[in-house]
């Protein structure tokens, strides 16, 4: 089922989803890392806010290339989910209502999405060219410092990503295995 979307996202709006929906985003999300999740990590470890407000909102793990002229941002192709998985239960518990990256969640992970009503997006690897099309700005909002791995406040417009847990735990990963399988 095609859906779109606004981000950031409800609990309603998760709760509407389920693993396999095509979704169209548009609105704003953020861009974080390994490194910046480190870093925010420390951030929360000192008792300090965070660079944005967490409640709600997406995070896309992300580090793009370098813009092109007349482009906002390079390629903007997702990485590896679960590079952060150690970082994320306590986002969810925070209130973070997604995230879009690529691959598979630890079981924590899969407890937190549940636990918390949100929900984890694929985008589609090897596409990030095809993706920054979708993005109509970008700023840098936090640890510049960090390069390609700085917090991002990007706009985006019909962003195309695929459910694949749902806010019950549906995973489209084990369930494509599954179907794949008996057939």
């Amino acid at each position: 089922m095609d859906r779109y979307m606004k981000a950031p996202i409800t609990k309603e709006d998760a709760a509407s989803l389920s693993a396999g929906d095509y979704v169209y985003l548009s609105g704003t999300i953020y861009t974080a890392r390994d490194a910046a999740h480190k870093r925010m990590q420390e951030t929360l470890d000192r008792g300090q806010e965070l660079p944005f407000e967490i409640s709600g909102n997406m995070i896309y793990y992300m580090g793009p290339s370098p813009a092109r002229e007349g482009r906002p941002i390079g390629s903007a192709g997702p990485t590896t989910a679960s590079r952060m998985d150690r970082y994320t239960p306590q986002l969810l518990d925070m209130g973070l209502g997604g995230m879009i990256g690529k691959g598979k969640r630890s079981e924590e992970v899969v407890d937190a999405i549940v636990r918390n009503g949100s929900v984890y997006f694929a985008a589609v690897g090897g596409a990030g060219a095809l993706l920054s099309k979708r993005i109509l700005s970008s700023e840098v909002i936090a640890y510049d410092d960090l390069g390609t791995e700085a917090i991002r406040r990007l706009e985006i417009e019909d962003f195309p990503v695929i459910v694949v847990i749902d806010s019950k735990g549906n995973n489209l990963y084990e369930t494509a295995i599954k179907e794949y399988r008996e057939e």
